[in-house]
């Protein structure tokens, strides 16, 4: 599954609520609309226990996130180049 590169913060991205099921699919390795699809069908059926689950995943997500923060990749470090080895590029296409 493919990792999403923009650095948002979850919370603030426009398409979700509090990124609770996108947060859950990403540690688990799912695709969030697995877990949107029943929770917006369960909303018909019972908003109230619906949205208590909701959030209490939520705190679960914040907790898990904040007791047990993750690492930044080498490859993502990598990926963005610096801006003296930029410089250091085009000074060597120039030179050639």
């Amino acid at each position: 599954m493919e990792k999403q590169q923009n650095q948002v913060a979850l919370p603030l991205r426009p398409h979700t609520i509090l990124g609770v099921c996108e947060a859950v699919g990403e540690d688990f390795g799912f695709n969030p609309v697995l877990l949107r699809v029943p929770f917006a069908a369960a909303v018909l059926w019972s908003p109230t226990m619906t949205l208590a689950i909701y959030f209490a995943l939520g705190a679960v997500v914040l907790a898990s996130r904040l007791l047990f923060p993750r690492a930044k990749s080498a490859s993502v470090r990598s990926e963005a180049p610096t801006l003296s080895s930029a410089n250091e590029q085009s000074q060597l296409a120039k030179a050639a």
